[in-house]
């Protein structure tokens, strides 16, 4: 017999850019009419691939096409790709919540999906009595949903809020509710999006924990969607990699990820300081120098045992500030945080106007040849961020060590670590 429990045969979703609904009235006379003769529906002919990099000359786009895999029950699936790839559409897809346009799905079982903040709730409804609704909805008997009515509370640390109107809730909350309630529900496939990111780092490391012993301990299915490839690599056992709406690799969680992130090329003439994502409105950043150089891409020797960090600008106000450098592999796994010593107290005064910030980091003894990615952050602890620039640059390490281990290290700034190490 077999243990399919999802199945996905030619789907594909077209959208029509700019329309709500099926389109045009003469468009759907045109379906009818094609329809009542027996032939194909004459927009599926027509449409592109969803490239948001290239200018569109259609109206009609694939959001997904031609889309065959098949989930095993007890699989623990990674959905991976860039933005805009199909991921999410193919969970809307796989939750009814959308219908695909060609092609079709077989499931076996019930579906619990977490898949934007908030879906599934109603707003004007308490926490206990959406509780109980959502468990309805998945077919569950009111003696069903009391039983876990206790261990969903209690895993979503809402216990002081669980009579409140959700429309009252933060959307942290809400995250921690909606995913204890489809975890706890008992539900045969369990579908996550990137929602999780909402939540603290603390309910992340407990979700996933979850998801593990959904996966493990109950045989229960689970299709999880991440941009975090650590968080990928240590839940899922399986992986699809999608682009521009199709499946270009399905396989192996490490295969899958090899796949998907090859696919991301290094940009050599990029500067460290494009890659600011977020910085205080009171201060302006003119240059940021890592290892001598504006470049985000530079070499490191084994002959180099310090690298040295440059930050130019004006602030408009007094700063009170900590700089943490966060090295990681290419799959964003951390192997070290590089910090200015606020762990013991060391907190830095910039008076304002013109500043220079200097460091001199000496380096983890555990650095192996390959490539180490590079967050760059400025804040004063518990209080604000001054500058977030996430994967602002690419350390190449050559001729150092091979291998891995682990290793107890100190940096010049303070602050002490302990990381498990591999081959970058």
């Amino acid at each position: 017999m077999s243990n399919t429990i999802i199945e996905f045969n030619n789907v594909g979703k077209q959208y029509i850019l700019g329309s709500i609904g099926t389109g045009t009235l003469s468009q759907d006379l045109n379906r009818w009419w094609a329809n009542i003769r027996g032939k194909e529906d004459p927009y599926l002919k027509i449409g592109e691939t969803n490239d948001r990099t290239q200018k569109s000359d259609s109206r009609f786009v694939w959001a997904l096409r031609d889309i065959n895999f098949k989930v095993e029950q007890g699989d623990v699936v990674g959905i991976i790709g860039k933005n805009g790839a199909g991921k999410s559409t193919l969970l809307k897809i796989l939750s009814r919540i959308t219908s695909p346009t060609t092609g079709n799905i077989k499931i076996k079982g019930r579906i619990a999906s977490l898949l934007e903040v908030g879906t599934g709730f109603h707003p004007e409804m308490t926490g206990r009595e959406n509780i109980f609704m959502n468990g309805s909805i998945m077919g569950m008997t009111k003696a069903e949903i009391r039983s876990k009515f206790d261990e969903i509370v209690d895993f979503a640390g809402v216990a002081k809020y669980v009579d409140t109107p959700v429309k009252r809730y933060s959307s942290g909350m809400m995250v921690r509710l909606g995913f204890a309630i489809a975890a706890h529900l008992e539900p045969e496939i369990l579908v996550v999006d990137e929602v999780l990111a909402v939540g603290d780092a603390e309910f992340q490391k407990k979700a996933i924990g979850k998801m593990q012993d959904v996966s493990k301990g109950e045989g229960r299915t689970v299709l999880f969607v991440s941009h975090n490839m650590a968080a990928v690599k240590s839940l899922c056992h399986k992986g699809i990699v999608l682009q521009n709406g199709t499946i270009v690799f399905n396989g192996n969680i490490e295969d899958s990820l090899n796949a998907y992130l090859k696919d991301t090329p290094i940009n050599k003439e990029k500067k460290i300081i494009d890659a600011i994502k977020h910085h205080k409105s009171t201060i302006e950043f003119r240059r940021i120098l890592i290892n001598g150089t504006e470049q985000s891409f530079s070499t490191i020797t084994s002959e180099q045992h310090t690298l040295k960090l440059r930050i130019e600008g004006r602030s408009t106000e007094e700063i009170k500030t900590d700089v943490m450098l966060i090295m990681k592999t290419k799959d964003g796994t951390p192997l070290a945080s590089l910090a200015e010593g606020h762990y013991l107290g060391i907190i830095q005064t910039i008076p304002a106007g013109d500043f220079v910030i200097e460091k001199e980091i000496l380096l983890p003894e555990f650095i192996s040849n390959g490539q180490l990615y590079c967050d760059l952050m400025m804040h004063h602890p518990m209080v604000e961020w001054q500058l977030q620039a996430p994967n602002c640059c690419v350390l190449n390490c050559e001729g150092h060590q091979q291998g891995f281990g682990h290793h107890i290290y100190q940096d010049n700034m303070g602050f002490m670590g302990l990381t498990t190490l591999k081959n970058v």
